[in-house]
């Protein structure tokens, strides 16, 4: 069973999307993502999120993502982070912040 140590050795953090666009090489539709995380940098994401955003709806808004893990490609694209949701009928919701937080601050 996971521990409160397995999720602390996980680096979650807040970013802020930049730009996105449609991620037309992935299997499944999704959108690249180019988030800010502050002192960590800009990183990138595929993002399987089209079902409730488009990519317009995304760039300034605030996400929560896992940040960490070995770069992967998804569709010819670079992805650096996972950036999280709450899945539902509809489709990926996405977990933000209730208030504006600076670019790469710790979800505790």
């Amino acid at each position: 069973m996971p521990t409160l140590d397995d999720f602390e050795a996980l680096a979650v953090r807040t970013g802020t999307v930049v730009r996105a666009e449609p991620n037309t090489e992935s299997r499944h539709p999704a959108f690249k993502l180019w988030v800010d995380f502050g002192a960590q940098g800009e990183l990138q994401s595929s993002a399987k999120i089209t079902d409730l955003y488009t990519a317009s709806d995304l760039v300034g808004r605030q996400v929560v993502a896992v940040t960490g893990f070995p770069a992967m490609r998804v569709g010819g694209f670079r992805s650096d982070v996972l950036v999280l949701g709450a899945l539902t009928e509809d489709g990926v919701v996405l977990l933000t912040v209730d208030q504006a937080v600076p670019p790469g601050s710790v979800v505790a």
